[in-house]
């Protein structure tokens, strides 16, 4: 299996920490697709930023049809989380 250095709650500082900061108050715990995307803490905003667009923002489909979608897509790509 591949193996990801992540960054600690402990060890975090600067970008990576407020962008966990903020994890930990949407969700109550940072998820593990977010937590694999400490070693660059750009991509964890952007990651984020560009998820939130998708699933909160303004759009013609309900939130129920986009997490449909979204496990649609996860299915057929055999993702198991």
């Amino acid at each position: 299996m591949p193996y990801i250095r992540q960054v600690s709650d402990d060890e975090a500082e600067g970008a990576v920490k407020r962008e966990l900061d903020k994890a930990y108050k949407r969700a109550g715990r940072v998820w593990n697709i977010v937590r694999i995307m400490t070693p660059n803490a750009e991509a964890m905003r952007t990651s984020i930023s560009f998820y939130s667009a998708l699933m909160h923002g303004e759009s013609p489909l309900t939130r129920a049809q986009r997490e449909m979608l979204a496990v649609v897509v996860s299915q057929t790509n055999h993702c198991r989380y």
